[in-house]
């Protein structure tokens, strides 16, 4: 007689957390149905059945890995006591220190998709969703830029392995918000609701 099916909702979300951890340690390179299957603790089944291909498993785990990035841009931008460009260089710090293994899982994925047109999709939400968090305080152009900018940093200090210079990108954002250096602001380009560039 058949075995029961083991009543387990949580387990797709297992999945996808073994596979990240998986991308962490060892690399994208290690990753498949299997691996993500032993990580889990779960029947190589489970995993493709919820995961009809290893690029089905990437999306989800890279729609998992970049969830949280664009929610801290939306909700606490701005340094409590000082300028966005102090917020956006200190959320950026923290990414780089104590949450790097993540932005490093992040990265590896995003990347992935350079050979891998189905993350491309997924990798160009990402940058999406962090221009739409930005644009209420910067207007979506200028929004695009320090998406680029802070993208650009995190890649030199992660694949160099030079340490985190947040004096540095904090000039580099204000210079793009073209905030004074007292914290005031110079002569804006763009309003805030202005125009929608690409």
């Amino acid at each position: 007689m058949a075995r029961p099916r083991r009543y387990d909702p949580g387990r797709r979300d297992r999945i996808v957390d073994a596979a990240l951890a998986v991308v962490r340690r060892d690399g994208i390179g290690a990753l498949s149905h299997r691996t993500a299957a032993a990580e889990a603790d779960v029947p190589l089944g489970s995993t493709t059945y919820h995961f009809g291909s290893l690029d089905d498993l990437l999306v989800a785990a890279l729609r998992k890995a970049g969830a949280g990035f664009a929610e801290e841009l939306r909700t606490r931008p701005a340094h409590p006591a000082g300028t966005l460009a102090d917020g956006l260089a200190r959320l950026l710090g923290g990414r780089l220190g104590a949450e790097r293994a993540q932005a490093e899982r992040e990265y590896e994925l995003h990347l992935a998709a350079l050979r891998r047109p189905a993350l491309r999709p997924v990798a160009a939400a990402w940058a999406e969703e962090a221009v739409t968090a930005l644009a209420p305080h910067t207007g979506r152009t200028t929004a695009r830029a320090l998406v680029a900018l802070m993208d650009g940093i995190a890649l030199q200090v992660l694949l160099t392995g030079t340490p985190y210079d947040e004096a540095y990108a904090r000039e580099m954002i204000a210079r793009i918000l073209n905030e004074a250096p007292n914290g005031g602001t110079g002569a804006s380009s763009e309003a805030p609701g202005g125009p929608t560039g690409t």
